[in-house]
């Protein structure tokens, strides 16, 4: 779990490293702001457990074929560069027996992003949660994001997009369930 008193402490002696002085002008209280915003927004994600998000479902009478939800945004940092991404989540599951919320897909997407990951891995994690928490008999993920890694340094690539995807159980061998979240992806496209 984050320490935000030592990651501010750590913080300090950065911007000390950096030839500043984080008790002078704009950088006063900076070491504790970017602590608690780290330790919230970015890492805060270690924190929740995926099999309590998915702990309460109903149970279904009448499952749908799927479940569909797109363009569930969320921004995640990348451990290779310290540097964030950020996207849209489109979420696919088959029914096992169990719904869930559409808010808990979303708290989903937050608990994986919100750590030291790479979009490859939220991508099959989210799937395979959806498989081994709530018991669906298939599950897909569809994730474009934008990585600031290619956008900042270098040859600034500020227009490129990933996109990741990942499929599992059942819906593996569903090629319409897997245009169902992709033409979802669609919808849920962030414009700009």
């Amino acid at each position: 779990m984050p320490d935000p008193g030592r990651m501010a402490s750590a913080l300090r002696e950065f911007l000390a490293a950096a030839g500043l002085d984080p008790d002078a002008g704009d950088l006063v209280g900076t070491p504790e702001r970017v602590a608690r915003i780290w330790s919230e927004e970015f890492l805060g994600g270690y924190a929740k457990d995926p099999k309590q998000i998915l702990s309460q479902p109903v149970l279904g009478e009448d499952d749908p074929d799927v479940v569909v939800v797109g363009g569930l945004r969320f921004h995640a940092m990348c451990p290779h560069h310290l540097l964030p991404f950020r996207g849209v989540a489109h979420v696919a599951y088959m029914p096992g027996g169990r719904l869930v919320g559409f808010g808990r897909l979303a708290e989903l997407v937050d608990c994986f992003a919100r750590r030291f990951t790479l979009q490859e891995r939220v991508t099959n994690q989210i799937a395979a949660a959806l498989v081994e928490h709530l018991g669906a008999r298939g599950a897909g993920c569809v994730i474009e994001a934008e990585q600031m890694c290619l956008a900042i340094p270098g040859e600034r690539h500020d227009r490129s997009g990933v996109v990741t995807s990942a499929f599992v159980g059942e819906m593996r061998g569903r090629p319409d369930l897997k245009q169902r979240l992709i033409e979802a992806a669609r919808i849920g496209r962030d414009p700009g």
